[in-house]
């Protein structure tokens, strides 16, 4: 068990949930890297920049951002879950431009100004101080370097977690009562909590802007896996797995609410995150 700042999130992505996501990789990088280009533009990467990916999971966003900054750049990504991370690592064998560590980007002592810029795509909601975190990864941007992230809006405001979990809500036990604004997908929800926290680390020309999209996978098989392992329905089905065989079906035609000819679109709302040390 991890005795770190973050002891209790470590040990979350480090247990079973670390393993399933990297088990739905291919999945989630689907559903998710529409979302992840919209942060990368916000940076206006040049050829040879260096970065932290932060919460970089199985390396999908380290690998576009050494697309974006070419052989002559450096991404170092950054994740708390030794599953993910041997993915990452795995996917990108042979690679020059990469490095990947296991670290906590909240507390580990990155070297003062060598970056510049920071990314990160859903990974920056779990950290237990925000401020201090954010604090430590301005330290580690040069003068003028550049952040941008992407997090998640209200989950009222995001179908494609909140429409399969309420589909089958009278099936399972009621959720705990749980604390908005502890680590955790929705944490980054309010645009001036966000803001707030990044002026306290020392941010400027903060930018919050609003997306929406629409997001999914090429199949209903496909679609209806991430329902079940993903967010609070595959936390709650985590914890009561002997009601898995009941939920299927309702979650199914849920989703199949969801398909398109181009696969499963389900809406997103997204904060576009963007700011400058």
């Amino acid at each position: 068990m991890s005795t770190e700042p973050n002891a209790a999130q470590i040990d979350y992505w480090n247990a079973d949930v670390g393993r399933t996501w990297a088990d739905l990789q291919s999945l989630l990088d689907e559903q998710l890297k529409p979302l992840g280009r919209m942060a990368m533009e916000a940076l206006a990467l040049q050829g040879g920049e260096q970065l932290i990916d932060i919460g970089c999971g199985c390396g999908d966003t380290s690998l576009d951002l050494a697309r974006l900054v070419g052989p002559a750049g450096w991404i170092t990504g950054v994740d708390i879950s030794e599953p993910m991370l041997a993915r990452a690592r795995a996917r990108t064998e042979g690679l020059s431009n990469f490095s990947f560590l296991e670290a906590d980007a909240q507390s580990h002592r990155f070297t003062a100004g060598a970056f510049d810029a920071a990314f990160s795509r859903f990974g920056v909601m779990f950290f237990a101080d925000p401020a201090l975190a954010f604090s430590n990864i301005a330290r580690a941007l040069k003068p003028g370097g550049r952040l941008a992230f992407v997090c998640w809006r209200r989950i009222e405001d995001n179908p494609w977690m909140s429409a399969p979990s309420a589909a089958v809500a009278d099936l399972l036990p009621p959720p705990l009562a749980s604390d908005p604004l502890a680590p955790g997908p929705f944490a980054f929800a309010d645009a001036g909590r966000v803001r707030d926290i990044l002026s306290e680390a020392g941010f400027s020309e903060i930018d919050i802007l609003a997306r929406d999209d629409l997001i999914g996978v090429s199949t209903l098989e496909g679609q209806t896996a991430l329902a079940l392992k993903v967010g609070p329905l595959g936390s709650a089905l985590r914890q009561n797995p002997d009601l898995t065989q009941a939920v299927v079906p309702r979650v199914r035609e849920c989703i199949a609410r969801y398909m398109t000819p181009d696969g499963a679109r389900l809406p997103a709302s997204v904060w576009i995150v963007s700011a400058k040390v």
